[in-house]
């Protein structure tokens, strides 16, 4: 039995292709150094000495920057190359942690924060582009779960290492995040070459898709419902966090090890669930179950005083929602891309993402300041349950 399962776990990672697996260790570098982002609105609180509304605002503003910076990398993606974007954003945001961490002034942070969203986020269209670029058809949601799994493993490391970190120098944090940034650059540029295709300009090339990226309508409703959904799911590295400190009185070290268990549970098993949905799920119900979870987990702490087994409980179902939707919903915009309109499609859905972080947040947080965090989840559970309900009608039984 335990045979025949290890097996099949294997076999789940088979017919992947070589660059697919070399930038998935490049992303699993520089997502091991990922500590700033989720302990930002504690270090603003607990440093900085900054309220909720506060440290929402600074949040809002790296996704506002996140949101200039999508459109701008997934332009530059179709027009110099993925590659080279992903090269400069990783150097470039790398030094900007490392300068984030000395500043001191609210106003300077407000700032910088804005443009280290912008050169950061401006990576994530070129990434997306290039897993398009090295997978088929066949193998690209799968593709698109092993860079998950790369990510969440980075994660789970980085949350754990950056709890401890936290908890005796927050100014170590933002060093230890951009080292590891430049050193995914470094590895990107060694293990990856640009691709031949990418050396001249992709602009002569003949597109088979006839609808234009702003008249695909499908794809506008979809980003619109994705915008609610997003919206909510970001509260996981926000607003959650806070109120695991201030109301639940746990320490950095426990809210790491949180942050952790949401990144192991996707390495241990989201490659063999997506592997098991793709013979016996459609794409529409895997989104619906799992967008359907989000709700649950925050309907448990909206009725429950969690213990911190009960807080793992809740980490499970928002984890086990993840594994279900997000891969499907990035090969939802995929599957309607060329190579001469990957980069724009891949901004549009980033850009999606960063105003999430912007609106998500900062809404969360006014809430929770004004009206007490029992009424901000049970927000959650409302627009995660309208959330499913529309994606019902743009996802199709694939």
């Amino acid at each position: 039995m335990l045979g025949k399962a290890t097996k099949y776990y294997l076999h789940s990672y088979k017919g992947l292709t070589k660059e697919i697996w070399l930038l998935s260790f490049v992303n699993l570098i520089n997502r091991c150094g990922t500590m700033v982002i989720p302990f930002m609105m504690l270090y603003l609180t607990s440093q900085q000495h900054c309220t909720i509304s506060q440290a929402g605002i600074v949040m809002s503003l790296w996704g506002i920057g996140a949101f200039i910076g999508s459109y701008i990398g997934g332009k530059l993606s179709d027009s110099i190359g993925f590659h080279q974007v992903q090269l400069m954003t990783l150097a470039l945001g790398g030094v900007g942690f490392i300068i984030l961490g000395f500043l001191q002034n609210y106003s300077t942070i407000c700032i910088f924060t804005f443009i280290l969203g912008a050169v950061n986020e401006a990576f994530r269209p070129a990434n997306s582009a290039a897993i398009g670029k090295y997978s088929t058809e066949k193998n690209r949601v799968r593709s698109l779960t092993l860079m998950r799994l790369s990510f969440n493993l980075g994660w789970a490391l980085g949350g754990g290492i950056g709890g401890f970190i936290a908890h005796h120098s927050y100014q170590l944090l933002f060093w230890v995040d951009g080292i590891t940034n430049i050193s995914a650059a470094l590895l990107l540029w060694k293990l990856l070459p640009v691709p031949k295709k990418e050396i001249t300009t992709e602009k002569g090339t003949i597109s088979t898709k006839k609808i234009s990226i702003w008249s695909d309508k499908q794809f506008i409703k979809f980003i619109l419902i994705s915008i609610i959904f997003l919206s909510c799911f970001v509260q996981l590295f926000t607003n959650l966090s806070v109120y695991f400190k201030q109301e639940l009185h746990y320490s950095e070290n426990l809210i790491g090890f949180l942050s952790s268990w949401n990144g192991l549970l996707i390495v241990l098993m989201e490659m063999t669930v997506i592997y098991w949905i793709e013979r016996n799920w459609s794409q529409k119900k895997a989104v619906i179950f799992g967008v359907s979870l989000h709700g649950i987990a925050y309907l448990i702490v909206s009725f429950f005083h969690l213990s911190y087994f009960g807080a793992l409980v809740m980490i499970t179902f928002i984890t086990l929602s993840e594994m279900l939707s997000f891969s499907v919903l990035v090969n939802f915009w995929m599957r309607r891309t060329d190579d001469t309109n990957r980069g724009q499609y891949a901004a549009v859905w980033t850009m999606t993402w960063a105003f999430s972080q912007t609106i998500g947040p900062f809404a969360g947080s006014l809430i929770a300041q004004y009206a007490g965090f029992q009424i901000l989840w049970f927000f959650i559970v409302f627009l995660s349950c309208l959330a499913m309900l529309l994606y019902t009608n743009v996802i199709q039984n694939e």
